[in-house]
């Protein structure tokens, strides 16, 4: 014979279902507002740092001197502080 807790009370299917449902819900909208934060943030990194590239290496000038190291310079320089990801072909994007 088993024990049944006197708190306990049978769960209908279909309201865990539609409790289920629900969670599901909230979860998967809070997974979309994140990916979508992500991205802008990403974009805006990305961003970001292109325009600070462009701003120093033009040093004021109207056109940039593209021809310097800077890239290769800089990729070297932020491997090294950040890691992983930052190649001058990376930096070239």
């Amino acid at each position: 014979m088993t024990m049944e807790n006197k708190n306990t009370y049978p769960i209908k299917d279909s309201s865990l279902d539609n409790l289920t449902a629900t969670i599901t819900n909230i979860v998967a909208d809070a997974k979309r507002k994140l990916a979508t934060g992500i991205n802008v943030t990403i974009t805006e990194t990305y961003w970001n740092i292109g325009k600070h590239i462009v701003e120093f290496e033009q040093n004021d000038d109207k056109y940039a001197s593209y021809g310097s190291s800077l890239l290769s310079r800089l990729a070297q320089s932020l491997t090294l502080r950040l890691g992983k990801g930052y190649s001058r072909p990376n930096l070239n994007i």
